[in-house]
């Protein structure tokens, strides 16, 4: 994986001066309480807000980008999105993962407009500036009707000045004196390695990627997969009688679960149910699984606890669900619209035919018509509809839930809290009030 030194703002400007008041910021202490558990809803409406974040919070932050598994020789690239930054994530010719801002330097139109594939050039269509898999200008049109002073190797494409992996996850950050990658997940490490680190092959990606839109701030569906195990027997009622025995309820140790929920000081956050004989919820996959070796790999606190059922986020938009394989980024498009990608990763060592029946329980469950994902997404457009109110706007939302429970519960790495909590949502709002009221790279080397 790339590690480049240079930063991402080294690019001819001539006389150009931005003046400061484009990037008006606006101190938000004030709105975010999480001593007393409380939240502002102008976190989720306010465009000014919105603009902030992506100078603040996306531009500094490690960002999921894609797996490993999508790039398998020179010229393989998928484009992606940071914030609202279009960007090409690749393999150049020596094999490293590289990402790009996906963007001419001529006209600013984009390079790549494929999903996804193999090439050996990145053509803009536009003009056709052209260029190779380093990110070089290789071929410009009429090229003698530049001036003398035009140097191609001031123009080639703006590159992502950090990228790095953790278990076949491809992070990257414009920030260009980051944090490392392992050191900004601290104790949610091994939340993810009992998804991640079943064995030593690792995991793979399978049925392609999945792409929606919905109505409702980036944050809602962040923060829900971070704290919010809360929803689950009223939102998911439904769904949780059809994946029953037909004619029975749910059974009450398996509605009113005890759990427990990492609190991560870096905005992270994971909940689980804790209980011995916790399963996936596909029975092929469940009668696949070999529970014993799992223990003897990653020891009976992870088995019993987010190997399986649970919910996770890495701050600030990166989400997944162990049970099922589901990985998933929060794409914000505006204060009130993201749109969702989600991949379903396996373990590489699954025969074909327990991939796919993994594959088909988290399209049924978890796929853009799945029987929990379609209560969420109406839970999140809901909250956004009624946000925009003036009156609504200025009511304050409740994230007491727990408050004053958090410790260290001796089993499980970092601060935790009980299953049913605000927490990490407190939390997740603690970091991102943090970030927002602090100059980022860019603002300190401005």
């Amino acid at each position: 994986m790339s590690s480049s030194t240079e930063p991402a703002t080294v690019t001819p400007r001539g006389a150009l001066r931005r003046p400061a008041e484009l990037a008006r910021t606006v101190d938000v202490s004030g709105l975010v309480d999480t001593e007393g558990g409380l939240l502002d809803r102008a976190v989720f409406t306010d465009e000014t807000v919105y603009r902030q974040e992506m100078r603040r919070v996306f531009a500094p932050s490690w960002l999921f980008l894609a797996h490993t598994d999508q790039f398998h020789r020179p010229g393989d690239f998928f484009t992606t999105w940071m914030g609202e930054d279009p960007v090409i994530v690749t393999m150049d010719r020596n094999r490293r993962i590289r990402a790009y801002l996906n963007s001419c330097r001529h006209r600013g139109a984009r390079v790549c407009r494929a999903d996804f594939g193999t090439t050996r050039n990145f053509t803009c269509t536009y003009h056709g500036w052209s260029f190779n898999l380093e990110g070089g200008l290789v071929s410009v049109p009429n090229r003698e009707g530049y001036p003398d002073s035009f140097d191609t190797g001031q123009w080639g494409l703006v590159e992502v000045p950090h990228v790095e992996t953790y278990r076949g996850l491809i992070f990257g950050t414009w920030n260009p004196a980051p944090v490392p990658l392992r050191e900004s997940l601290g104790d949610m490490a091994w939340y993810m390695d009992a998804m991640l680190d079943h064995d030593e092959k690792g995991t793979v990606v399978v049925g392609g990627i999945h792409k929606w839109m919905l109505e409702g701030n980036w944050k809602l569906a962040a923060e829900q997969f971070a704290t919010d195990w809360y929803h689950v027997n009223m939102s998911h009622a439904s769904a949780l009688m059809v994946l029953a025995p037909a004619g029975k309820k749910p059974k009450q140790e398996i509605v009113h679960r005890a759990g427990r929920q990492y609190v991560g000081a870096n905005g992270h956050g994971a909940g689980f149910p804790v209980h011995p004989k916790n399963r996936f919820d596909d029975g092929t996959v469940h009668e696949w699984t070999d529970y014993d070796a799992l223990r003897e790999r990653l020891g009976d606190a992870r088995v019993e606890g987010p190997l399986t059922n649970g919910h996770a986020t890495v701050f600030p938009n990166f989400s997944y669900l162990p049970v099922n394989g589901s990985i998933r980024i929060w794409h914000p498009k505006g204060p009130d619209r993201m749109e969702v990608w989600a991949w379903t990763i396996v373990d590489a060592s699954m025969p074909e035919e327990i991939r796919e029946a993994q594959r088909l329980y988290n399209l049924r469950t978890f796929g853009p018509s799945g029987v929990f994902e379609q209560d969420d997404g109406e839970n999140w457009s809901e909250v956004q509809g009624t946000a925009g109110g003036f009156m609504a706007n200025r009511v304050a939302l409740n994230y007491q839930m727990g408050l004053g429970g958090e410790r260290e519960d001796g089993r499980h790495p970092g601060t935790t809290s009980e299953l049913y909590s605000d927490a990490a949502g407190r939390s997740f709002y603690a970091h991102w009030r943090t970030l927002m009221n602090t100059p980022a790279w860019h603002e300190e080397h401005a």
